[in-house]
């Protein structure tokens, strides 16, 4: 079946570029093309679509509320916002609609890849209506004392760029959502950004402020809603694993690019647990109970009570704002790297970066410790290797103990 493409623009030479560029994708999508916000709506009602790619600057009804519209009325459809302008204020209204931008004018290969990368993450999630909470989605819950440390920097006469950047270094969902918005090809950048320090000094203050205290992307979590689940530990977990993963792409030989990826999946991979915390009060905290009460493993405790995993969930958003795939797929797949279509060594840093921390940092008596998965280290050529990484693991966290006392 073939998937359907709506692309919107005030602009016939546009979409007959578009038309002319897309003509040899005729046999994998249903190209639909409409002059504006309001027939794209007629359309959409008329016929679902998996994709809509819209302008931003439009009359009558611009892309900012078009695609605001259809996050509301049709919220499993991925919303792709192409654009030749770019500002603080569009940018930040951007944000809190759309998955991905793209500058216009954009080339055939560009555009091609975003929108497969969008279709590609649906396989991860067979649950229509888990699909629909996920793509709903569009702020992930923050530590608390963080978001208001960076409101409180944003607030002085003149915000420091630096004590910014350590400040969304520090928090799992503002870090995600900033590399999200920085690597979009909307703002323009050449290259691509790994560290969030980079990706707030290019961002600029202004564009910090429409974020996070004009638009309200990030909000703060209530923790009562969910008893057990302590964000402060989440974090801490995520930035060993993050150094973990870095430490084995490294011992590997990996370029600096899966490096970096590893790094960026091994803080980001379990952020699957915001949502499903955020989004399924009740549900999660059944799971939790579960746990507390029987033992067992988290993530199997989630596929038993919500039929999908933090992993799963995690890697479809990451994978939808545009991460990279082999970073979407180590968050995905990182408790059962076997599943992935495509084997990486970033999937095994994050898998193996993730038992070791558990094996090493053990949360409390009841913990049930998870295990690599033997088959994936042999098929990666990774089994000799284990042991010395579980002992640089060793000395990388009583060093993070020892520089936290």
């Amino acid at each position: 079946m073939k998937r359907r493409i709506l692309f919107v623009d005030d602009e016939p030479k546009v979409l007959t570029g578009i038309r002319r560029m897309l003509f040899d994708m005729r046999e994998e999508w249903e190209l639909l093309f409409a002059a504006g916000g309001y027939q794209a709506l007629e359309i959409i009602a008329d016929k679902p679509v998996d994709v809509i790619v819209s302008d931003i600057r439009m009359p009558e009804m611009d892309g900012v509320e078009l695609l605001g519209r259809v996050r509301k009325q049709y919220p499993e459809v991925t919303r792709i916002a192409m654009s030749g302008h770019s500002s603080a204020k569009v940018s930040a209204l951007a944000a809190l609609t759309v998955h991905q931008y793209l500058t216009k004018p954009c080339s055939v290969e560009d555009l091609k890849s975003v929108v497969n990368q969008a279709l590609g993450r649906e396989n991860i999630l067979e649950d229509p209506a888990l699909k629909r909470m996920v793509s709903r989605v569009d702020r992930l819950p923050s530590v608390p004392a963080i978001f208001q440390e960076l409101t409180a920097e944003l607030g002085k006469p003149e915000p420091s760029l630096p004590i910014l950047g350590e400040i969304v270094a520090r928090d799992v969902s503002m870090c995600a959502k900033i590399l999200q918005l920085v690597n979009s090809s909307f703002f323009g950048f050449a290259r691509h950004i790994e560290s969030p320090q980079q990706a707030v000094t290019l961002l600029g203050v202004n564009v910090i402020k429409s974020l996070v205290l004009s638009v309200h992307l990030f909000a703060e979590f209530d923790a009562g809603k969910v008893p057990g689940f302590t964000l402060a530990y989440l974090w801490d977990h995520s930035r060993r694993v993050a150094a973990l993963s870095r430490m084995v792409a490294e011992a590997r030989g990996c370029s600096r690019e899966d490096c970096d990826y590893a790094f960026i999946a091994g803080m980001l991979h379990d952020v699957g647990k915001l949502v499903l915390a955020e989004n399924f009060v009740e549900e999660y905290n059944g799971c939790l109970e579960k746990v507390r009460s029987d033992g067992g493993i988290m993530w199997q405790s989630e596929r038993n009570c919500l039929g999908v995993s933090h992993a799963e969930v995690g890697g479809y958003l990451m994978g939808l704002w545009g991460l990279p795939g082999p970073v979407a797929d180590a968050i995905a797949y990182h408790h059962l790297p076997l599943a992935c279509p495509e084997s990486s060594a970033v999937l095994l840093a994050v898998h193996v970066a993730n038992v070791m921390d558990h094996t090493v940092y053990v949360f409390s008596e009841r913990s049930v410790i998870p295990v690599m998965d033997q088959q994936f280290l042999e098929q990666m050529g990774a089994l000799d290797h284990v042991e010395s990484w579980l002992e640089t693991a060793r000395e990388m966290i009583q060093e993070s103990k020892d520089g936290d006392g």
